[in-house]
């Protein structure tokens, strides 16, 4: 059940909201007693609109709203609540619409409190408070046995400076101009419902929890038939079984691609895990590699030491192999067997052989030494 109350000031909103309270145990958001007891408290959004009621601004939407979600959190407003005291205008209307909604709790019924001009100036200008505990009081329709004394509690009463007939005036006007038009939009969502302002206390009161049982009769039927339709649908649910159908060739179609788009679907799913298995072996190894590798470093260093000091009379083994150049030098007799292209040589040497008369020279002085062995 969450409502929100309507009306012109003096129509008795406070008073009734404090009754639906008791009656129903749902709390009552005042945005005046929130903003007094987040100043009280030191709250950031207390702080905030402290800051404006110094600089003699109004507190703004944004900080009033945030007042009322965090009202709204605690958990004695989770079954309902009645909001007084805001919204007073369209703007502010959509914005606490928009914050309900996004919360999940939104608005059951805007109840307005119907007066007449006239006699709001008279409650207004008799009301009277008690500072100790609150209770209002009426000097012409509800005064208190003594005058200026509270009968609950003894405490005393207050007369607001500002409920004089001027101020009010003022007030009423605001109040046609600005929070008047809430009921147009309130009727437009079919959310609004009227009561009687005139009479008792009692008797208006009275009034008001008619139209709210009726609110709250509608909801417990509407969501037990929730629950119901929910109910029936999961036991059929679960009880349900597969029908014979009636095959049409349409159908038969239908039913052939669906088995065939759901055979490629299983096709593209059994690949895509081999590949992952594979992906996953694949890393395995190579992760279990490193890990060897790692481990056989210190043991492998003394057998490639080994190795190097084997291998090295391998490699001086081809050494033999040019020895064995002589062989390829073979064809070297054969340039010593131009000799005997040369041979005709000695030919040009027995040229000396043409000149052996010469010897027959050398006999002259044999002749002269017959002359001079004749001199003799």
């Amino acid at each position: 059940m969450r409502i929100v109350l309507l009306g012109a000031p003096g129509s008795g909103k406070g008073t009734q909201s404090k009754l639906l309270v008791d009656k129903y145990g749902v709390p009552q958001v005042s945005t005046g007693d929130l903003l007094r007891a987040a100043l009280v408290s030191g709250t950031p959004l207390g702080l905030q609109a402290k800051a404006a009621m110094d600089a003699g601004q109004l507190v703004s939407d944004d900080i009033v709203l945030g007042i009322i979600r965090e009202r709204l959190r605690e958990r004695d407003a989770r079954s309902g609540f009645v909001l007084d005291g805001f919204p007073r205008n369209l703007a502010q209307a959509h914005a606490l619409d928009q914050m309900l909604l996004g919360m999940g709790q939104p608005l059951d019924m805007a109840l307005l409190i119907d007066v007449d001009f006239d006699i709001l100036l008279q409650r207004m200008v008799g009301r009277r408070t008690c500072t100790s505990c609150g209770t209002l009081y009426n000097m012409f329709t509800s005064p208190p046995k003594l005058d200026g004394q509270c009968d609950k509690c003894g405490g005393t009463l207050h007369h607001r400076a500002d409920d004089n007939e001027e101020t009010i005036s003022n007030r009423l006007r605001v109040y046609d101009t600005q929070t008047k038009p809430l009921v147009g939009y309130y009727d437009e969502q079919s959310k609004l419902a009227e009561v009687d302002g005139l009479g008792e206390v009692n008797a208006v009161f009275k009034r008001m929890t008619a139209i709210v049982d009726v609110l709250r009769r509608k909801k417990a039927k509407t969501s037990s038939a929730v629950d119901a339709i929910t109910a029936v649908v999961a036991a059929a649910a679960k009880k349900a079984k597969p029908k014979a159908k009636v095959e049409v060739k349409p159908a038969k179609k239908k039913a052939a691609a669906k088995k065939k788009t759901a055979k490629k679907a299983a096709k593209k799913k059994a690949v895509v895990k081999k590949v992952v298995k594979k992906k996953v072996a694949a890393k395995k190894k190579v992760a279990k590699k490193t890990v060897t590798k790692k481990k056989s470093i210190k043991r492998a260093a003394p057998k490639r030491k080994v190795t190097k000091k084997k291998a090295a009379p391998k490699k001086k083994k081809p050494a033999p192999k040019k020895k064995a150049a002589p062989k390829k030098k073979r064809p070297a007799p054969k340039k010593k067997a131009a000799p005997k292209k040369k041979k005709p040589a000695p030919k040009k040497k027995a040229a000396p052989k043409k000149k052996r008369p010469a010897p027959k020279k050398k006999a002259a002085p044999k002749k002269k030494k017959s002359a001079a062995r004749r001199r003799r």
